[in-house]
């Protein structure tokens, strides 16, 4: 039977052939890079940044191949076209700047190149003492035919050329003509390219703003801003903790739901149902008689006051972020207008929130398999475009992954072709599959498992999977070392020490981190009980007092690291990141470099927050544009000292109890002999 069937496919195959439109196209192009799922998505991109093109093109036979990168912004037409380069083995590259905020379109095209093969090969004639007077009666008929496709300067041009190749000349002088530079541009500026094949899929890239690439995130909650005990902030009162935010040198001040929260089941501290309304309850537990996603809780204030916080915040260079977050209390003004957008049980109650074993009957989530999804997702449109209006222009979205797939392609595709400047931020502690899906459908950044990667080993596979596995064409990481949800256990054990060493990972490892705050930097590490990641006395349940003037606090720190991040271009992307051997297994080395080498940033931290460890470092000195047989200087950005290292292996010590981690500069140079005294 099996071989009746394969027999059976082969005839179908012959009795339909494929169908050839134009059987002299020769040249092929394909294995073009970078594209996501076969161009199903686009690539990102940020502003000012270069998109770099490979493909593979070539043709049978040896004739030479010419080929071109095509761009253009979407929105505009008609192509701009860059020559690509051969890399060897019929590999091409070219580039491309972008320039503009939105969507790009390129694609690559091919073409067997007549006159660039028989100048080539008229060379080699030449050079072997043939006869070539019939050659250059061929060469002369090319460029004679090229006149045709030239404009009025450069016709008459190759139209003189065309007969001097011909005329009455010497061979000799003939064949110095046939191979002047000058004609081969000329023939280069108009190519035959009838025949070109052209990449079968035009490719697309989505330009964001540079703070999608780049950026430091500091959330704070603020009902907790007040500094009284007791009395709920306002955002007067954020918009007097804006110079603070501004000192320790962050770009992106998050705040969490700022709605009415619901009083139905509204939950006391420390998560305990059964709360009254003297608790303040959950902020994601949205709506309330007050309103709902339109709304603003009436004890941070008015709208007029928020879009003071928002131009108090520009103001200093900082962007608000707000929290998208689709859910609802079950006091929502949604359930009593559009009951349809909700689960209905079949005792007629509607479905509260679970992630088994926790629930969460303080939140209804949204059936986004109800009837009436369109209205649904019209409706939360409109809600993000609402919050456009007031000035923000960063979403961190709760909890996408609770929600379909096709629904925030839509979204985001809709809002990001009106509004490019628009960054959303998923908060998607999910499966790798489907974090990477969400941010391929849009999401201009994404959480990580960062949070959870503390080993060596465990560090440089992740962080080498986000930078060089082809994640990084559509996965933008941003790395918190802690959340309101999360308290990782080496925060809750390994003392100052590990706020301060998870603190410099997060700020060096990717160019987007952030922290929630106050919290990380006056060291909350109490856990509600053991083996929980939970916070004792969280402030999602209750209103905090913060000291901000302690002075064990680590806010210098957190500032120092701000100013060496902006300082140095190095740290501005992940697309240089590189690990580098320590002998000892928990001295994590890895470094970053500026795409023009002019920047190199080495970070050296010790994972272990109790003991002194030291170990041999081992560097690759040509990639980093050191010369091994000269001494180099180290800068150490933390500690304001210089060093000089010469040769690849270095000794490096780090006593956590004084700094666990060196952040270091390296200069390819020492800049005057009396440097030397400083030999490590």
């Amino acid at each position: 039977m099996a071989v009746q069937r394969m027999r059976s496919q082969l005839e179908y195959e012959r009795a339909v052939p494929i169908q050839v439109e134009e059987g002299r196209r020769r040249a092929v192009v394909e294995a073009v890079a970078p594209q996501v799922d076969g161009g199903r998505f686009p690539i990102k991109r940020t502003l000012g940044e270069r998109v770099v093109v490979e493909a593979d093109a070539f043709a049978d036979g040896h004739d030479e191949v010419r080929v071109v990168l095509l761009h253009r912004r979407a929105t505009v037409g008609g192509w701009t076209e860059t020559p690509m380069a051969p890399l060897g083995n019929d590999r091409w590259r070219g580039e491309f700047e972008v320039t503009h905020l939105g969507r790009y379109v390129y694609s690559v095209s091919a073409w067997v190149d007549h006159f660039a093969t028989w100048r080539r090969d008229l060379q080699k004639r030449v050079e072997a003492g043939q006869d070539v007077s019939v050659d250059l009666l061929v060469g002369a008929q090319l460029v004679n035919v090229a006149t045709e496709r030239a404009d009025r300067e450069d016709g008459p041009r190759l139209e003189t050329w065309a007969v001097e190749l011909v005329g009455e000349g010497s061979l000799a002088s003939r064949v110095k003509l046939a191979l002047d530079d000058e004609l081969a541009d000329l023939m280069a500026r108009h190519p035959n390219r009838a025949l070109a094949t052209t990449f079968e899929r035009e490719l697309e890239v989505v330009v964001d703003p540079v703070r999608a690439s780049f950026s430091a995130w500091y959330e704070l909650f603020p009902r907790s801003t007040s500094g009284e005990v007791g009395r709920h902030g306002t955002f007067l009162d954020v918009i007097g903790r804006l110079d603070y935010v501004a000192e320790l040198g962050f770009d992106v001040l998050y705040l969490p739901p700022i709605h009415p929260v619901g009083r139905t089941f509204r939950k006391g501290a420390n998560n305990a149902t059964g709360g009254s309304e003297r608790n303040p309850g959950v902020p994601w537990a949205i709506g309330g008689p007050d309103g709902g996603h339109t709304a603003i809780h009436p004890e941070l204030g008015t709208l007029e006051d928020f879009r003071a916080l928002v131009a108090e915040a520009e103001r200093r260079g900082i962007a608000i972020a707000l929290d998208l977050a689709f859910q609802s209390s079950p006091d929502h003004p949604y359930v009593r207008e559009h009951p349809q957008w909700y689960r209905q049980r079949p005792d007629g109650t509607i479905q509260y929130a679970e992630n088994p074993p926790k629930k969460y009957q303080d939140i209804y989530p949204f059936d986004f398999e109800s009837e009436e999804w369109r209205g649904l997702w019209a409706e939360f449109d409109a809600v993000t475009r609402y919050w456009i209006r007031q000035g923000v222009r960063i979403f961190r979205v709760d909890n996408p992954h609770t929600k379909p797939f096709v629904f925030w392609e839509w979204l985001i595709d809709g809002i990001k072709r009106d509004e490019p400047d628009v960054i959303f931020l998923a908060e998607a502690f999910t499966r790798p599959k489907v974090m990477y899906r969400l941010a391929k459908l849009g999401f201009s950044q994404s959480y990580t498992y960062f949070t959870w990667r503390t080993t060596k080993a465990e560090l440089a596979d992740y962080f080498t999977e986000l930078t060089r596995s082809g994640v990084q064409e559509f996965f933008r990481p941003n790395v918190w070392p802690n959340t309101p949800d999360i308290l990782h256990e080496v925060l809750q054990y390994g003392g100052r020490p590990a706020f301060e060493f998870r603190l410099v990972l997060a700020a060096t490892l990717a160019a987007s981190y952030g922290i929630y705050g106050p919290a990380y930097e006056l060291m909350e590490h109490v856990a509600r009980e053991p083996g929980s990641e939970e916070y004792l006395n969280s402030e999602k349940y209750e209103i905090k007092a913060w000291d901000l003037d302690r002075p064990d606090s680590l806010a210098p720190l957190v500032a120092q690291l701000n100013r060496i991040r902006r300082a140095h271009p190095a740290l501005h992307s992940n697309a240089r990141l590189a690990f580098h051997p320590v002998d000892d297994e928990r001295l994590l080395a890895y470094s970053k470099r500026a795409e023009d080498g002019s920047d190199i940033v080495l970070t050296i931290v010790n994972l272990d927050p109790h003991l002194t460890r030291s170990g041999m470092l081992h560097l690759p000195l040509d990639e980093l544009g050191i010369d091994a047989g000269h001494p180099f200087e180290v800068d150490d950005l933390l500690a304001g000292t210089t060093v000089i290292w010469q040769g690849a292996e270095n000794r490096v010590e780090l006593d956590p109890s004084r700094c666990p981690a060196m952040v270091l500069s390296l200069k390819p140079h020492v800049r005057s002999e009396t440097d030397f005294e400083y030999f490590l």
